[in-house]
């Protein structure tokens, strides 16, 4: 087989009940993440690429299997889909081993129980092959869902917000799980989910999907550091959106100065922009810096705020940290680990200096297209 054989092609688009356009592809070995809120067309794509919906137009191929354009709609059963549906849709009065049997019955009978106790392996469950669903935990039975649907042996692999059926603790051990898998999986992976950090954990590419709309796709930590606006900025959960005005273009070294409240800082994001300009630009958590001035290592790639602390809220590992700056309306919200909050002895009312590294300043230029 060839390495494109088994690349999912998508380009599909209506207008109606849900509206949808889509135009992506998935590698086999990628897994590729399509998030967005509740409601904004997610299942519905995935339904769609299963071959449980059918789009109004466009066309979805597989390799060098058509499986939809205007003459044609493969059923679920000939496009040989793995799927797992949100809640798992295991069979409730079949045990683990039959639950997974059961989505083999192209295989002869003694195959099949040989297939699936292997499959129940490969997902760490060799000890409860005779339980029924009912005495499994969550992250027992989102495995045996797992297994049912790779023990097939599918084309690709569809999964709807695979984690949100489990509590925190199985979920961790699920994406170590999954991204283990995943490395010897051969086909497309495509998952839905509503969480950004399930796509930054697990995810080679994804698409950020709004109202049935791509607003952005790529790399995940690249779409989170250069969202293409402010929609998309929002939708992967940056909080510090800000306004500056542009006060100088160095094009040779890629940098624009903006005046930020009472202080000037240095971008390395080069759009289209004029002097006077003003823009709106975001920073991430992780551009962000409380150490690096306190140890006096400051490089040359960064901005130094002064801001004042008016909240801190410990949750568990993490400080959550709101600060004001001089002249400027909007607050800083970071979150930083708890270890070091308690070194730079934080607390309210303090005032201290921040560093916004220069290269995660990222300007929102394109907010006037939609």
């Amino acid at each position: 087989m060839h390495a494109s054989d088994h690349e999912l092609r998508c380009d599909i688009q209506q207008q109606s009940p849900i509206p949808i356009q889509a135009n992506f592809s998935c590698k086999k070995g990628e897994l590729l993440a399509v998030v967005g809120p509740s409601g904004g067309g997610k299942t519905t794509l995935l339904r769609m690429i299963a071959g449980l919906s059918k789009p109004q137009s466009g066309e979805i191929t597989c390799g060098d299997q058509t499986w939809f354009d205007k003459q044609m709609c493969l059923s679920p059963q000939a496009r040989h889909i793995g799927y797992m549906p949100q809640h798992f849709g295991l069979f409730p009065h079949l045990s683990a081993l039959d639950n997974v049997m059961a989505g083999l019955d192209h295989l002869p009978k003694p195959q099949r129980r040989i297939k699936a106790l292997e499959w129940l392996e490969k997902v760490n469950l060799q000890g409860f092959p005779e339980r029924l669903p009912a005495n499994l935990s969550g992250g027992q039975r989102q495995r045996v869902a797992l297994a049912r649907a790779l023990a097939r042996e599918p084309n690709i692999l569809l999964l709807d917000e695979p984690f949100s059926a489990v509590d925190r603790e199985t979920r961790e051990r699920l994406y170590i799980e999954l991204a283990r898998l995943k490395s010897q999986l051969s086909i497309p992976v495509v998952m839905v989910t509503h969480d950004i950090n399930e796509a930054l954990l697990l995810a080679d590419r994804m698409i950020l999907i709004s109202q049935g709309k791509m607003l952005q796709q790529g790399k995940p930590f690249d779409v989170l550091s250069h969202p293409h606006n402010e929609a998309v900025a929002r939708q992967m959960g940056l909080r510090n959106i800000f306004d500056g005005e542009v006060i100088a273009i160095e094009a040779e070294n890629n940098l624009v100065r903006l005046q930020f409240g009472e202080h000037v800082i240095v971008s390395d994001s080069l759009p289209q922009c004029e002097i006077g300009q003003t823009v709106r630009w975001v920073i991430p958590n992780q551009g962000v810096r409380f150490n690096s001035i306190t140890r006096g290592r400051l490089c040359r790639s960064i901005n130094k705020i002064d801001v004042t602390i008016e909240s801190l809220l410990t949750m568990g590992e993490t400080v959550r940290v709101i600060a004001s700056m001089q002249g400027v309306r909007h607050h800083l919200n970071t979150e930083i680990p708890s270890h070091l909050a308690a070194k730079l002895a934080l607390r309210v009312g303090l005032r201290t200096t921040v560093a916004l590294k220069s290269n995660q300043v990222h300007l929102l230029v394109d907010n006037l297209t939609d």
